[in-house]
C-alpha cells in the first residue's frame, strides 16, 4: 500500500486537540441549554433544489451519487447534496414537524457541514458548526434578535480564548437607505457592499455602478452608510445625518437600536453597530451578525447569522426565525495554528495503576475499577515491567499519578510523578486534587 496522502480542507485533530474541541463543545452546549435551547440533529443530506434556493451556488455543494445504480430502484439520489449549513435543514425540519413543535421553538444543533471552499487557514471543506435558532409561527417577537448575541457572547466568554466583538447591522437599514437614494436593485448593492473587506471601497464603488446601476453620487452615499460604526446607539444619529428617508430605513434603525442597547446592558463592549456588515446569503431579512476574534480579525468572522422571514413557509403560513452559528472548527483551527490553546496532558487518564506481576494483575484491575467508580479516570499498566519503566510510561503519556498496590498486609501507595511525593492511600478514600482530575485547557 502506498503512503496515504492527506486531503486538504478535512482537518483531523490530534487526541490532545480533540480533547480541547470536546471541552469547547461542552462549554458551548452548556450555555445554549442555560438559555433554554433544546438539542436537535438533522440528516446530512438535503435535496439539491432546497440547498440552492437561497443564494448558494452548485459549485459550493457536495453532491451525493450512488456507486451502485439500481435501474429499478427509487430515483432521485443524484439530486441530493451534503448540507453546507444548518439553517436550511432546520427550516425544512420545522416545515415537516410544525404540528409537533411548541412555538416559539428554540433549538441548538452541533453538527458537521460540508462546503466547496478553497482550503486555507481558517477555511475548511468539512467543519463543525454550533447553531442556535428561534423560530415562531407567522410573527417573531423582536426581542429574540437582541437575544442572539447575548447567548453567543456568554458561550465564547466561557472559553479560554481571546475576547470577541460582535458586529451587528440590519438589512432593512441597508435596503431602506438604498431605496431612499433611488437604487432599484438593493440586493445587488448589498452583494457589492458585502465585498468591502475583500476589495476595498474604490472597487466596491465601481461594482455598485456596474452591477447595481448606481450613479457616482449614489455609490458615494452607499459607502458613507457603510462607514458608520459605533459601540452604542449613537449610530442612529449618524444614519439620520446622511439625510436619507424611507420607512424601511426607519424600521431597521429602530430594530438595531434595540439590539445594541440590550447588548450594552448585558455585556458592555460585546456588540458594535457596523453598517458595512451585509451577510451574503439571500435569506436574511433583518438583523445580521458577524463576530471578530480580537487579534485574528484578518481571518474574518468566526460566528455569524441573522433574521430570516421567508426561509420556511407552507401556503399562507410562514415560520420566521433568527439564528446564529459558531464556526467551531474555524475558531479552533486558527487558535491551534497560533499555538494559542493547550491542554495539560494528552490523555484523560489521571492515575496509572502499576502491575506488580502478571499473576497479580487482577488486584490492579480491582483498584482501577474502584477509582473509576468514584469518577477518577484510571488505566492499568500494559505490562508488569520494573516500576521504573511503568513510571516512565506514565510520564510519556502525561499521567500525573501512579498507584502501587501494596503487598499482602501492606498499604497501597500513590505517587505524584511530577513532584516525586509518594504517600499511603486507600482506594475508597484517596482523591486527586481537582486540577488534576481532568486535563485543563488553557
Amino acid at each position: 500500500m502506498s503512503k496515504p496522502m492527506p486531503i486538504s480542507g478535512f482537518p483531523e485533530w490530534t487526541p490532545a486537540q480533540r480533547m480541547i474541541e470536546q471541552y469547547v463543545l461542552d462549554r458551548i452546549r452548556g450555555t445554549f441549554e442555560l438559555y433554554g435551547f433544546a438539542p436537535l440533529e438533522t440528516r446530512a443530506v438535503e435535496p439539491l433544489d432546497q440547498l440552492l434556493r437561497k443564494g448558494e451556488t452548485s459549485k459550493e455543494v457536495y453532491l451525493i451519487r450512488r456507486l451502485q445504480a439500481d435501474a429499478d430502484g427509487p430515483a432521485g439520489d443524484d439530486a441530493l447534496g451534503l448540507h453546507f449549513d444548518l439553517t436550511v435543514p432546520f427550516a425544512r425540519y420545522v416545515l415537516e414537524n410544525a404540528g409537533k413543535l411548541q412555538f416559539p421553538f428554540r433549538r441548538y444543533q452541533i453538527q458537521k457541514v460540508w462546503r466547496g471552499e478553497r482550503p486555507q487557514e481558517g477555511r475548511y471543506r468539512e467543519f463543525l458548526q454550533a447553531d442556535i435558532d428561534i423560530v415562531d409561527r407567522d410573527t417573531l417577537a423582536p426581542q429574540h434578535e437582541a437575544e442572539m448575541p447575548l447567548v453567543v457572547g456568554d458561550a465564547l466568554r466561557s472559553l479560554p480564548i481571546p475576547p470577541v466583538r460582535i458586529q451587528v447591522n440590519n438589512r432593512k437599514i441597508c435596503e431602506g437607505f438604498y431605496r431612499g437614494v433611488g437604487l432599484t436593485d438593493p440586493e445587488a448593492a448589498l452583494r457589492a457592499v458585502d465585498k468591502l473587506d475583500k476589495i476595498g471601497p474604490a472597487k466596491v464603488a465601481e461594482l455598485l455602478v456596474e452591477s447595481a446601476g448606481a450613479s457616482e453620487a449614489q455609490a458615494k452615499a452607499v459607502l458613507a452608510l457603510a462607514e458608520i460604526s459605533a459601540p452604542d446607539v449613537s449610530f442612529a444619529d449618524s444614519v439620520r445625518a446622511l439625510g436619507v428617508s424611507h420607512p424601511l430605513l426607519d424600521e431597521g434603525v429602530e430594530e438595531l437600536v434595540r439590539v445594541v442597547a440590550t447588548a450594552a446592558e448585558h455585556a458592555p463592549g460585546l456588540c458594535v453597530a457596523d453598517l458595512r456588515i451585509a451577510r451574503g446569503l439571500d435569506y436574511y431579512t433583518g438583523t445580521v451578525y458577524e463576530t471578530q476574534l480580537i487579534g485574528y480579525e484578518r481571518f474574518g468572522s468566526i460566528c455569524s447569522g441573522g433574521r430570516y422571514d421567508n426561509l420556511a413557509s407552507a401556503g399562507t403560513v410562514s415560520y420566521p426565525g433568527v439564528g446564529i452559528s459558531i464556526g467551531v472548527t474555524r475558531l479552533l483551527g486558527l487558535l491551534f495554528g497560533a499555538g494559542a490553546l493547550t491542554v495539560s496532558r494528552d490523555v484523560p487518564t489521571c492515575v496509572l495503576v502499576a502491575v506488580v506481576n502478571e499473576e497479580q494483575r487482577g488486584a490492579s484491575n480491582r483498584v482501577a475499577e474502584a477509582l473509576r467508580a468514584r469518577g477518577v479516570p484510571t488505566e492499568v499498566s500494559p505490562s508488569a515491567a520494573k516500576f521504573g519503566r511503568q513510571i516512565r510510561y506514565a510520564e510519556r503519556r502525561g499521567i500525573p499519578y501512579v498507584w502501587f498496590p501494596g503487598a499482602e498486609g501492606a498499604s497501597d501507595e500513590v505517587k505524584d510523578i511530577r513532584s516525586g511525593e509518594q504517600v499511603s492511600a486507600e482506594v475508597g478514600v484517596w482523591t486527586p486534587p481537582a486540577v488534576d482530575l481532568k486535563p485543563l485547557v488553557s
